[in-house]
């Protein structure tokens, strides 16, 4: 999940003060994203969430979130998610595609109808596989453990022991970044 999370860089080039949106940012690879573009220097935003914390307007709630748009989208959802942040993406922005969960276990998977945003607003779009990258796996150490050891990257672990505990508590990764 390491190098899947550091393929914003790769893929995107964020750029201090970019407006970054990552979804399923609470998943492995969304926690470490939303680090690598906060040491980047952008502005993040990252969803996560279940059908209780459904937001009914996605494109009002990126709105208010991004007046000013999305300059890259870390794409973990898909769907209604992507369809949202395409209405709500800066010229020239860009969109790294690493997952679609929203679709996985659809009978008739929702089809994406704000693709000519694309076009108009000149966005790249771009599918990858993190297997694709394995060569700079020693590169992209030499960027995660000192940021680590210096806190500016963080992780937790919540680790259950025994299989009687594994329904209430599942291995999950968190984050934040530490506050300048």
């Amino acid at each position: 999940m390491l190098i899947v999370g550091n393929l914003i860089i790769l893929v995107c080039s964020p750029k201090k003060g970019e407006y970054v949106y990552v979804s399923a940012a609470s998943g492995a690879v969304g926690q470490l994203v939303g680090q690598f573009a906060k040491l980047a220097g952008c502005y993040v935003v990252g969803s996560a969430g279940s059908k209780e914390k459904e937001e009914p307007d996605l494109d009002a709630a990126l709105k208010r979130w991004f007046p000013q748009g999305i300059d890259i989208y870390f794409e973990n959802v898909g769907g209604k998610m992507l369809d949202a942040v395409l209405l709500n993406m800066r010229l020239r922005g860009r969109i790294a595609v690493s997952s679609i969960i929203s679709q996985y276990n659809l009978e008739k998977p929702e089809g994406v109808h704000n693709l000519e945003q694309l076009i108009g607003k000149r966005i790249r779009l771009e599918g990858f596989l993190a297997g694709d990258y394995y060569h700079l796996y020693l590169k992209f150490l030499e960027l995660v453990i000192p940021a680590i050891r210096e806190g500016k990257m963080v992780y937790v672990e919540d680790i259950a022991e025994g299989l009687e505990k594994i329904s209430r508590n599942c291995y999950t990764l968190k984050w934040r970044v530490k506050k300048e």
